[in-house]
This record gives C-alpha cells, structure tokens and sequence, in this order.
C-alpha cells in the first residue's frame, strides 16, 4: 500500500468509527484490524490518533480550497471549508469534544491561513510591504475567521453557515485591500527623509 492509500484508509476507517462510538474510545488496533494494516505501519505515519484527526482536518480544507486563494474566490473558498467541515459533522463535533481546543484552533489556522494569504499575497503583488507585515495581514483575518468558526461548531453546527459567511464577508469587504494600502503608506512615509534643518 502506497504511504497516500494507507493514510487514506485510516482516515477512512476512523470517520466510520465516530459514527458509532467517541474518539476516545477508538484504539489504533481497532483502526489498523480494520484496514488490515499492522500497528507499525499506522506509526509510520502517524504519532497517534489524534495526529491522524488532525491530517484528516486538513486533508479535507485542502481539498476544499483548490483554486480558491484569489480575491474573487476566497468567499467562495470560506464557504467550500465550512460545506467540508459540515460534511464530516459527526467527525468535528466528537473531534470538537475530544481533543483539546489548541489542537483544534491550530488545524484551523492552518487551513485559513492557506486561503487568506493566498488573497494577501495577491492584493500586495505590488505593494511594498514585508514578509512581516503581509503575514501580520493573514493572521489578523485568519484569528476572526476561525473564532467565528469555532463557536459554529461549538453551537452543533447549523446549518445558517452561507449567512455566516455573507456576514464575513459584508464586514472584511475591501478590508485586505485597505490593510495593505495603510501599511503601503506607513512604509512610503517612513522612508521619507524628514525636513533637513538648518541651524
């Protein structure tokens, strides 16, 4: 089995589990039996269970996000990762409540970071701006973006996410554009020598 298709058949295996029963109550020998896998194999791949959730999160934003870390279609890439995450309902929630809520803020951050940088990096093509202060752009979005997912989970999950998104949408309109044009000033002005004083 090829590295792809082992970890694929886990992540497989372990969604159809957490239909049945919580994650903490799934050991690794439950997943390898089930794949026919041996417990060595399943740790050339992963630390542990949890380390295959988070892969398995990630995997799935991924997908998700295809082509869509442009500025016309990171609406669009927002809503295909809230469609993936309510697609594995059962698998976020028991996830949700079984791991801690760092391992869960950070495979978030991973994944929003993706799609708001790729927005970032194309808004400032031209712009003056440092690696810093484009990074310091993604990450200012990426916080609000996944506190905002964090309490749709934390609320089950309903289905009112396109409103959700409209909402985040409506409130950070232009809002990369006009990040990267205060930061494009603030450099321009820094770089201006001050008035030579004559004494």
């Amino acid at each position: 089995m090829s590295s792809t298709v082992t970890k694929r058949a886990l992540e497989s295996s372990l969604k159809q589990m957490l239909l049945k029963k919580p994650l903490d109550k799934i050991t690794i020998r439950d997943l390898t039996d089930d794949c026919g896998i041996s417990r060595m194999a399943f740790y050339y791949h992963f630390r542990d269970i949890y380390d295959l959730v988070e892969w398995a999160c990630v995997e799935d934003a991924a997908r998700a996000l295809q082509g869509k870390k442009t500025h016309d279609t990171w609406q669009e890439g927002l809503t295909q990762i809230f469609q993936a995450v309510l697609e594995n309902k059962p698998f976020v929630l028991n996830a949700y409540r079984c791991i801690s809520r760092e391992q869960m803020e950070n495979f978030l951050f991973q994944v929003t970071y993706s799609l708001i940088r790729g927005v970032v990096d194309e808004q400032s093509r031209e712009a003056p701006l440092s690696e810093v202060q484009r990074a310091f752009i993604a990450d200012f979005f990426k916080y609000s973006f996944v506190g905002l997912m964090l309490d749709w989970i934390r609320r089950g999950m309903p289905e009112d996410y396109p409103d959700l998104v409209r909402d985040i949408s409506l409130t950070v309109q232009g809002g990369v554009a006009n990040a990267v044009a205060n930061f494009s000033r603030a450099n321009e002005k820094a770089d201006k020598p001050g008035p030579v004083i004559k004494g």
